[in-house]
């Protein structure tokens, strides 16, 4: 029964014919507050619904901005753990929402972030950990969003740590692992050929133009990645219906750069 019910989940969130997806994370406003782009969260939902997302990712309290009442279905996966930057441990994430809570609050799948190489590192394994059980035994799809950050970290693009990242996460159990990406197709071909399970890309810092952004999709996917876990680029856009239709097109469709160009 939990098999069943993970597989209708992951169809709320991921493109069932193209096992592939396009994310917006908008969990951002613990972290550093209601940033551009999220200070009315009802029409950041209802833009990038109608740019076609698959899913978006929120913190529980955020729930009801998501529940619209009408315009394009949109997944919902309700993230698990939190940190600030006003912490003087910013990077270590804790556990703020339970399995209970999320299943009651209607999620298609939940989320919690993991930062390798951070001092506390070992405390968010085995948050992972437990939530990964929790997932399996209720059939509730993970996100794992992995990242190189911490101490020992020199570049947390660097291939060698982001491989690491995303098999770690594999074998965590995650259903679906978020990693930055590693700058070229080839080298993040290393990451995804390590990886049995869809591998998303973050989007980073705002860039400076739609065709380094959508480059960067296009790179991904090429490489074998499974989409995008894409925030800020998209919803401090200028249009964000008119970029995730864009990024949708080439994640989806196999579009080229220019023709999701054209969309914009």
């Amino acid at each position: 029964m939990t098999f069943v019910g993970k597989q209708i989940r992951m169809e709320r969130i991921l493109n069932r014919k193209t096992r592939r997806t396009v994310l917006v994370p908008m969990d951002h406003g613990i972290s550093v507050g209601p940033i551009d782009g999220l200070q009315d969260m009802k029409t950041a939902i209802n833009s990038v619904a109608a740019g076609g997302a698959n899913a978006v990712v929120v913190h529980k309290g955020l729930v009801m901005e998501g529940h619209r009442g009408d315009g394009p279905d949109i997944g919902l996966i309700i993230h698990l753990s939190a940190s600030t930057s006003l912490s003087p441990f910013p990077n270590a994430k804790t556990l703020i929402c339970t399995m209970e809570e999320a299943i009651k609050l209607g999620a298609d799948a939940v989320s919690i972030h993991v930062n390798l190489g951070d001092g506390l590192e070992k405390d968010m394994l085995r948050d992972f950990g437990e939530i990964s059980y929790q997932a399996r035994t209720w059939g509730m799809p993970l996100l794992a969003m992995i990242y190189p950050r911490g101490e020992k970290i020199v570049d947390e693009y660097d291939v060698k740590y982001v491989k690491h990242a995303a098999r770690l996460g594999h074998e965590m159990g995650a259903d679906i692992v978020k990693v930055p990406y590693t700058g070229t197709p080839d080298s993040f071909y290393e990451v995804t050929s390590g990886c049995a399970v869809p591998v998303v890309i973050a989007g980073g810092a705002k860039m400076d133009s739609d065709r380094d952004i959508l480059e960067m999709v296009k790179g991904s996917v090429e490489a074998g990645g499974a989409g995008v876990s894409i925030g800020r680029n998209v919803f401090q856009h200028a249009a964000p219906v008119k970029i995730v239709r864009a990024i949708s097109s080439i994640v989806h469709d196999d579009a080229t750069v220019e023709q999701a160009l054209e969309l914009l």
